[in-house]
C-alpha cells in the first residue's frame, strides 16, 4: 500500500513537470456519454452516485492563466438512466487583469441503449448554461485602459462563453476500449464587446493585437471523436487516447460596421493525445490525473479555448 501511494506521488511529480494541453472544447468532450476514464462493468448500474472534485490549471497561448476548481455530480435516475451536473468556478490572472466567478453550467442526461456481456452502448443529451454574456469587465487593469477605468476584456478573460448550448452524443465502452462521438451546438450570441480603442494605453500593440474579436459571437458548431484505451492493474488504470476536435462551420460576429459577419479560418482540425492515470483506493474513493498535447489547432480562436500547459487532477468518490 506504502509502495503504491509513493508512485502515486512520483507520478503527479511527474505530470505537473510535463506539458499538455486540454482538449479546448467548449465542455462537451467532460459530459455524459463522452467522458473520459469511464469504468466498464458487465453489470451497469447508474443508480450509483459519484461526486468528483476537480483542479484544472492551464496557461493560453497569451498571457492568461486559467484556474478552475469543478464540482461534478453524477446521480442515478434509474437502472439505465443517470444525470450529470457540473459546477466550475474560475479565476483567470493575465496582463490586462484579472476575472473570477462561476463559469458555466453544465448538465446532461445519460441513457444505457445497448449491453451484452463484453460492451456497452450509451447516449447522451445536455447543455450548458451560461452564467454571463461574456462581457466582464470587473478586474480589468485600469492603468491600460485608454479612459483609466474599467473595459470589457477579451475571451480568454471572460468566466462563461455566454451562450446556450445544446449537446448530444454516444460512447462504445468494453475493458479495454472507449470510443465516443458528440455534438455541441450554440444557441445565441455572447455580448463580448472588447475593442483595440478601449485599451490604447497598453504597452505593446502587436501582443493586444493578438487578441481576436469576439463582438456578439456565435461560435461554430464542434463535432468530436475520443478514442481510449486502457491498462488495468490491481489499483492502477493507465489510459492513452486521442482526442480530435472539428469546427465545422465558421465563428461569426458583428464587424465595426454593425454587420454580421463569418471570420475565416475559425473552422478545422484541433487534434490532442491524452494520458490519464488513475489510482483506486477502494472501489469508493479514486485519485485522477489527466494531460495531453496539442498537436494540430485552428488558426483563429475568437472564443478563447486554445489551452496550453493544462493540466487536471480530480478525487472522486461513489456512494
Amino acid at each position: 500500500m506504502n509502495k503504491s501511494v509513493y508512485l502515486l506521488v512520483f507520478f503527479c511529480w511527474m505530470v505537473s513537470e510535463a506539458f499538455g494541453q486540454g482538449c479546448s472544447d467548449a465542455g462537451f468532450c467532460t459530459m455524459g456519454a463522452m467522458r473520459p476514464s469511464q469504468v466498464y462493468s458487465k453489470k451497469i448500474n447508474f443508480r450509483l452516485r459519484e461526486l468528483e472534485l476537480n483542479y484544472y490549471t492551464g496557461s493560453t497561448k497569451l498571457s492568461p492563466r486559467i484556474n478552475a476548481a469543478t464540482l461534478d455530480f453524477t446521480f442515478g435516475i434509474n437502472d439505465n438512466m443517470a444525470m450529470q451536473v457540473k459546477l466550475p468556478y474560475m479565476w483567470i490572472d493575465g496582463n490586462l487583469g484579472e476575472t473570477s466567478g462561476l463559469g458555466d453550467i453544465s448538465w446532461s442526461f445519460t441513457r444505457n441503449v445497448y449491453s451484452t456481456e463484453s460492451y456497452h452502448i450509451n447516449a447522451t443529451l445536455g447543455g450548458k448554461i451560461p452564467t454571463n454574456r461574456s462581457d466582464i469587465k470587473e478586474g480589468s487593469n485600469t492603468e491600460h485602459t485608454t479612459s483609466g477605468e474599467e473595459a470589457v476584456l477579451p475571451m480568454y478573460y471572460q468566466t462563461s462563453l455566454g451562450s446556450f448550448d445544446i449537446v448530444a452524443g454516444g460512447a462504445f465502452i468494453s475493458k479495454k476500449w472507449m470510443f465516443a462521438a458528440g455534438i455541441q451546438v450554440a444557441l445565441n450570441e455572447n455580448e463580448n464587446s472588447f475593442s483595440f480603442d478601449d485599451w490604447e494605453r497598453y504597452p505593446d500593440p502587436n501582443y493586444l493585437n493578438e487578441h481576436h474579436f469576439a463582438t456578439d459571437l456565435r461560435r461554430g458548431t464542434d463535432i468530436m471523436i475520443r478514442a481510449e484505451r486502457s491498462f488495468h492493474f490491481s489499483k492502477w488504470d493507465i489510459r492513452l487516447g486521442v482526442l480530435p476536435i472539428w469546427r465545422i462551420t465558421q465563428d461569426e460576429i458583428e464587424s465595426t460596421d454593425g454587420e454580421r459577419v463569418k471570420e475565416d479560418n475559425t473552422t478545422g482540425l484541433a487534434l490532442s493525445v491524452l494520458g490519464n492515470a488513475a489510482y483506486h483506493f477502494s472501489t469508493r474513493h479514486s485519485i485522477r490525473l489527466l494531460y495531453g498535447y496539442k498537436i494540430t489547432d485552428r488558426e483563429i480562436n475568437p472564443d478563447g479555448l486554445t489551452r496550453d500547459d493544462v493540466i487536471s487532477l480530480a478525487y472522486v468518490t461513489r456512494f
